[in-house]
């Protein structure tokens, strides 16, 4: 995945939009940040989130953050393999160490997200 094709939000998560369809995962920078991740919450399939909603927690060896969906919409897949490997996030956090899917009840919400440059330019600040 080309990260210079992906929107990001100000809590480091980056989002791969495909039609109606929006990936999630947390940025490099993030997983840098927080070393080793142990164990990942991930929210159920079917779920209705409202922007702004907890979607899952991520547990490191160094602190527990919830992350907030940054869209509205229908939780339509998670993925599994970090029950048992959460430490793919950190290894490959744009490829295998992605979260979860949605729905986007909202396509024009995603209009809000940063772009590459400007993601690169709010980690600078």
């Amino acid at each position: 995945m080309n990260e210079e094709e992906l929107k990001y939000t100000e809590e480091h998560l980056w989002v791969h939009i495909e039609g109606a369809n929006a990936r999630f995962g947390i940025t490099d920078h993030a997983q840098k940040e927080l070393e080793e991740i142990v164990y990942v919450e991930l929210p159920e399939t079917g779920r209705k989130v409202r922007k702004g909603d907890i979607v899952c927690t991520i547990e490191s060896v160094k602190s527990t953050n919830d992350l907030p969906c940054p869209l509205s919409g229908e939780i339509h897949s998670i993925n599994t393999q970090l029950r048992d490997e959460p430490e793919l996030i950190n290894e490959d956090p744009y490829g295998a160490g992605w979260i979860f899917s949605l729905h986007m009840e909202d396509p024009k919400q995603a209009e809000a997200l940063l772009g590459s440059a400007a993601y690169k330019q709010f980690l600078e600040s």
